[in-house]
């Protein structure tokens, strides 16, 4: 799946990495602890959170994600966007619960990958 095509499913709007919508991605998963992305997340792609702060890019950067997905119409700040443009990492927002948001996504064939 390509990340424009999550734009589409999700209604979402972009906020950093317009340049990087048609990169490829297979996986992905939801999580507002950052701990537990470290922990127990392995080769995914796409994170959904709502948890909002320059540690969540951060968190991304370090296992290698290609976007982040802020659910329940969270707003990244310039400062994340920054971080986000430099670490080329692809920031979305959409008004979904993250609930609703990873069922419409594994719905439309992203699944979670490997977990450790």
């Amino acid at each position: 799946m390509k990340i424009k095509e999550i734009i589409d499913l999700l209604d979402a709007e972009v906020y950093a990495g317009n340049d990087m919508l048609d990169r490829e991605v297979h996986s992905a998963c939801g999580s507002d602890m950052m701990s537990d992305v470290l922990a127990y997340v392995k080769d995914q792609a796409v994170l959904l959170t709502g948890l909002l702060n320059t540690q969540v890019v951060r968190t991304a950067e370090m296992m290698d994600m290609h976007c982040i997905v802020f659910v329940r119409g969270k707003v990244p700040t310039e400062e994340i966007r920054a971080l986000a443009e430099s670490s080329g990492i692809t920031l979305l927002s959409t008004k979904e619960r993250m609930y609703v948001a990873c069922g419409r996504l594994y719905a439309a064939g992203l699944r979670g990958g490997d977990t450790l």
